[in-house]
């Protein structure tokens, strides 16, 4: 099964997998943030505090994997 990275996912779709799957509480409505750049980071960063193994049972990945250049996530030691 492929992982959708988080920064392929829309503000709505993102905002519904915070609430309803995670469960994550304090978060503006949705109408106040849908359109709006620093709602949907706010929405992303969000994910940060999920850990890995949550994340990949939702079919999802922070995609750091991919964007980081060496192939290893920021924190990892190289092999």
């Amino acid at each position: 099964m492929a992982l959708t990275p988080i920064a392929e996912l829309g503000v709505a779709e993102a905002y519904a997998l915070l609430t309803g799957r995670f469960g994550l509480t304090g978060l503006p409505p949705l109408e106040a943030i849908e359109y709006e750049d620093w709602g949907r980071d706010l929405l992303l960063g969000r994910f940060l505090e999920i850990p890995a193994d949550a994340l990949t049972e939702a079919g999802i990945t922070l995609g750091l994997e991919s964007t980081c250049g060496s192939g290893f996530a920021p924190g990892t030691d190289d092999p």
